[in-house]
């Protein structure tokens, strides 16, 4: 009688990461960053967030992943929650504005941005809106890409949210 091989099965880290991120179907509803915040990342014990992140980049780079946690990975952001006062913040300033509304789904794993509807057919009829969102290119933490069709320009870097009030206007003007 021939033995029975049963196959030897271990975890693997990017699937486990992959339901780490995933947000179910609450994003439809989520008008705010602190509305859509329902996957594991956001939140179980920061360690074990930041342990099963670097456990998969070791594994898969890049890996999908708010700029947040990227930011706090890496020790340039302080901790998970300082990144969701940014994000409710730049949410708090653009929720006053006419014309701004907030998007929650990005892609996998990615943070909410924020559209400037009024931009979005001035440029062509098939164009993007004026569109801000959280970055962990640099420690202002705040993007802008400019409307545009085509190819998107190179984001515009802006100092944090005071530096956002005072340039609003001019992206408001790019139409």
């Amino acid at each position: 009688m021939a033995a029975t091989h049963f196959p030897h099965l271990e975890p693997m880290v990017e699937l486990e990461w992959a339901e780490a991120v995933e947000q179910g179907f609450h994003l439809t509803a989520a008008s705010s960053p602190s509305e859509s915040r329902h996957a594991w990342i956001h939140r179980a014990p920061e360690h074990e967030v930041l342990a099963l992140y670097r456990a998969t980049r070791l594994r898969s780079n890049p890996v999908p992943s708010p700029w947040w946690l990227r930011a706090v990975a890496s020790g340039r952001l302080r901790c998970r929650a300082d990144g969701f006062r940014i994000e409710d913040r730049i949410h708090a300033f653009l929720s006053k504005r006419t014309g701004w509304d907030y998007v929650p789904w990005a892609l996998d794993g990615e943070s909410g941005y924020w559209e400037f509807l009024p931009s979005e057919s001035t440029v062509s009829p098939h164009s993007f809106p004026t569109t801000v969102f959280p970055s962990d290119r640099h420690e202002g933490w705040i993007d802008v890409l400019p409307a545009h069709s085509g190819l998107p320009p190179e984001p515009v870097a802006v100092a944090g949210i005071t530096r956002l009030r005072e340039l609003a206007p001019e992206f408001e003007a790019l139409r």
